[in-house]
């Protein structure tokens, strides 16, 4: 499968944190082709593992790489006498990014809706240079509040009705790129490693809940007790109104995280690996806690030496977040050969600070 059509298959499909589990066939059969042993955890993680070629003498080295596979949306909080459903958020959204969005609400089946509000010319004057709060939109699906309330029960989760739109060049728009875009990066790199030869055992794991709480990821780095973590997440993509040395350029390669947060002699190599075989790349700096995977990831257990490749996006967190597809290539190819690098003659001294 290209992996532009698999970015698609999972873009247009639905996995509010908490509810990713409709993700996760879709996940599966497009890893399972590359990877020696894969299954499910017991919070919805899906965990690929491709084995190294390492010798029985030698100590088995286990790289994860993770992706989060859960999308901001939105949760049924109330249904009024009307039928109008009150909803709040599941993640961080910005209400005036949402108003007038097509919406489907899975309930007992799936229903389409939209999101509406008091028309401006009820407003009262002082309404009219104010942002509406989430708290005063409502989601109408057309039904009265007793087939409304057969269908729909409070909890129920809501995703955005956006299907991908092709760009000119290899440019991509649509929802829950952050962060399936990521996964897709994943799907690019097993394929890479399909190619070449590996020593380490590679754990490919998408993750569940980052949008809310890095549980996926700190549970799974748990298990797998990584010698190295590797995140891949999505960077500001640059837009004319954003500052320069907060953004990252797209069609220029993904972004190494430097910062706290980051392994600084393994982000070293990655810098090496990425010039040695000429992918482009670009410089993401955070200072603390990179509020990513690899934030879960570092502090696990007695702490993982931690990496973090961000994928730049334009208009992050809304339903028609930018990419261009060559990014997730040069991403896959990246961890590929830093990947191929790593071995137990060198692992001890990369890890040394």
């Amino acid at each position: 499968m290209e992996t532009k059509v698999f970015l698609e298959l999972l873009s247009n499909g639905k996995g509010v944190s908490g509810f990713e589990y409709p993700l996760q066939n879709t996940i599966i059969s497009a890893f399972d082709k590359y990877l020696d042993d894969i299954s499910v955890d017991k919070l919805g993680n899906v965990i690929g593992v491709k084995k190294g070629t390492y010798k029985d003498n030698e100590k088995s080295i286990k790289i994860m790489i993770a992706a989060h596979m859960d999308e901001i949306g939105f949760m049924v909080k109330d249904i009024e006498e009307n039928g109008f459903i009150r909803f709040t958020n599941v993640g961080g959204i910005d209400p005036r990014t949402i108003l007038g969005q097509e919406v489907i609400v899975h309930g007992k089946e799936d229903l389409f809706g939209v999101i509406g509000s008091k028309p401006p010319h009820l407003q009262e004057p002082k309404e009219h240079n104010k942002a509406i709060k989430m708290e005063d939109m409502i989601i109408d699906i057309g039904y009265p509040k007793d087939k409304v309330e057969e269908l729909v029960s409070i909890g129920d989760p809501i995703t955005i009705r956006r299907n991908i739109k092709n760009f000119l060049g290899n440019r991509i728009a649509g929802k829950a790129l952050d962060d399936r875009a990521g996964v897709a990066a994943l799907y690019e790199c097993m394929k890479e490693l399909n190619k070449i030869n590996h020593e380490v055992d590679v754990y490919f794991v998408t993750t569940v809940q980052e949008e809310v709480s890095m549980a996926g990821a700190l549970v799974s780095t748990y298990k797998i007790n990584p010698d190295i973590g590797i995140a891949i997440d999505v960077g500001f993509g640059a837009t004319p109104e954003l500052p320069r040395a907060s953004t990252v350029e797209l069609g220029k390669g993904p972004a190494i995280t430097l910062g706290g947060n980051i392994h600084p002699n393994l982000r070293k190599e990655l810098v090496k690996i990425a010039k040695e075989y000429n992918i482009p790349n670009q410089i993401e700096v955070t200072p603390g806690p990179t509020g990513t995977d690899a934030r879960a990831m570092q502090i696990t257990r007695d702490g993982i030496p931690s990496l973090l490749l961000s994928i730049p996006l334009r208009y992050m967190h809304t339903s028609v977040e930018l990419l261009d597809m060559e990014d997730i290539k040069n991403t896959g190819k990246l961890l590929a050969f830093f990947i191929a690098s790593i071995s137990n003659e060198n692992l001890e001294g990369l890890l040394c600070y």
